[in-house]
């Protein structure tokens, strides 16, 4: 039984992320909000409060570009834009409930508090540790070769192997 319910709150949340995402996409007429891409949204299991987690990306750049981009200057400016949206997303959050209400059919509408998410963050640091260290670039193709060497040498080793089915039958 509490399995079907985390399986249903994990429905609603993706409703939820899909509604708001396509709410602001069409219906908001605000361009300071048409940034935000909804990352994931995670309701209380009574429907009180749900968490929105978005991100945006840099300005005039790409999905890549956001990644890569490291310096402190561009993470300060970053910041700044998701805080600015993090505000402009919570003065229209009563009108997304009403626009939520309309396109679902829920006990309650939640309450939206939007957080920022922070997790391309994270991974572009991991990346720039990383290219510092030479690992990326260097070993990127090493390792694509080596893959590409282990799986030739489990196929040899599943081909030389004589499977003897009459001794699992047996077992039975």
């Amino acid at each position: 039984m509490a399995n079907s319910s985390f399986k249903r709150m994990d429905r609603i949340n993706k409703q939820l992320q899909r509604e708001l995402a396509l709410i602001l996409e069409t219906k908001i007429k605000k361009n300071a909000v048409k940034d935000a891409i909804i990352t994931g949204v995670e309701c209380s299991s009574d429907l009180e409060k749900a968490r929105v987690f978005f991100t945006v990306l840099c300005e005039g750049e790409g999905v890549k570009a956001n990644a890569a981009n490291s310096s402190s200057s561009a993470s300060k400016r970053l910041a700044k834009r998701r805080k600015h949206l993090r505000g402009e997303l919570q003065a229209i959050k009563g009108v997304l409930r009403s626009l939520l209400g309309q396109a679902m059919r829920l006990r309650r509408v939640p309450d939206l508090e939007f957080i920022p998410d922070t997790s391309s963050d994270y991974g572009a640091k991991i990346d720039e540790i990383l290219n510092r260290l030479g690992l990326i670039n260097n070993n990127l193709n090493n390792n694509l070769d080596l893959n590409l060497e282990d799986e030739n040498i489990d196929e040899d080793i599943l081909n030389e192997e004589d499977l003897d089915l009459e001794d699992f039958e047996d077992d039975k």
